[in-house]
């Protein structure tokens, strides 16, 4: 039988007028620790951003997005999260915030493949 590991994840949510509350999944984070894996995919679908919000900024959107996808890969491009160990950076982008990207709950599941997981909630949740 084949291990499964626990793993956390969370939507990231674009809330393009936060006095509104609308929103809609742009992408997901994916934390497993017996792996020391964490990983962010996102996909922005600009029609419904613009439906939103016809004066949105995409760019400032899609580099936020992009950011969340430099933290989880660490290195150069998480600034200053670099030098922190996967579960650390995970816990950071979970934070709650009040901006136009914004984490969603945590949930859990089991796996035995942390980075196909990532790949399959993209698809399952926001495409």
């Amino acid at each position: 039988m084949t291990r499964r590991d626990v793993y956390e994840y969370a939507l990231l949510r674009v809330v393009p007028r936060v006095e509104r509350g609308e929103c809609f999944n742009a992408g997901v984070l994916v934390y497993c620790r017996a792996h020391s894996f964490v990983a962010a995919r996102t996909h922005l679908d600009e029609a419904k951003l613009r439906a939103l919000d016809p004066d949105a900024d995409v760019v400032g959107v899609r580099a936020a997005l992009r950011a969340v996808e430099g933290v989880c890969g660490g290195g150069e491009g998480a600034g200053q999260a670099a030098g922190d160990d996967a579960g650390r950076r995970f816990r950071w982008l979970i934070a709650p915030r009040s901006t136009v990207v914004q984490p969603g709950a945590v949930h859990t599941g089991l796996t035995t493949d942390p980075a196909g997981e990532v790949e399959r909630l993209l698809d399952l949740l926001v495409r």
